[in-house]
């Protein structure tokens, strides 16, 4: 494990304070961090609506660009105002459970051919990054286990995601990357956050 249970509970605190701080305009407070959270890595915030469970938001960054604490600042605000729905409202923010997820960085699926991408895939442990000239999509390794895909529809799935066509993984052009996520959620809305294991949620499916 890269990151301590500890460590979660400390990344969904920075991301509830974040999502706070954002809806009521106002700057985001000084948190004191151990010194891994100054470190770069990935990390994306999702938040779900309690207890419907329906997404609200998910934004992120795959690639370990900023330090830590900041990726979990700028996700989280970034998940306020995701493209896809109404920004978060005052009044919504204590009908929202967050989800942080900590990303190892994306490494390059290399088969000798496209047709044995499903075979190199876990779901319930990898991540996707479907890449074809500009177009990229990502889906976390969550997604597939909540939705019950196998790997052929994950890799469709993110295809789709890219904007390309759903076979597109088959295409000689078509770069898929893998990563894997350490994720931690809240059980109610700002309260305790608990680490989720994919592999035994994909076992019950």
């Amino acid at each position: 494990m890269a990151y301590s249970d500890e460590d979660g509970r400390l990344a969904v605190q920075i991301a509830r304070r974040a999502v706070d701080a954002y809806v009521q305009a106002r700057p985001f407070p000084t948190v004191k961090v151990p010194e891994r959270f100054n470190e770069k890595a990935g990390a994306f915030v999702t938040l779900n609506t309690f207890p419907e469970g329906h997404l609200r938001g998910c934004i992120g960054y795959p690639s370990p660009f900023f330090p830590l604490i900041k990726a979990l600042v700028k996700a989280a605000e970034g998940a306020c105002e995701d493209p896809r729905f109404p920004p978060l409202q005052k009044d919504e923010v204590d009908r929202v459970l967050l989800e942080v997820s900590l990303l190892t960085k994306p490494d390059l699926l290399d088969v000798r051919r496209p047709k044995d991408y499903p075979r190199a895939i876990s779901v319930g442990r990898d991540g996707l990054v479907v890449a074809q000239g500009p177009a990229r999509g990502l889906l976390l390794p969550q997604v597939a286990v909540e939705w019950g895909w196998g790997a052929e529809e994950f890799l469709s799935e993110a295809c789709m995601k890219a904007g390309l066509l759903p076979d597109a993984w088959l295409d000689d052009a078509t770069r898929v990357y893998t990563f894997r996520a350490e994720i931690f959620s809240e059980v109610d809305p700002r309260g305790v956050a608990e680490r989720r294991e994919l592999g035994a949620e994909h076992a019950r499916h």
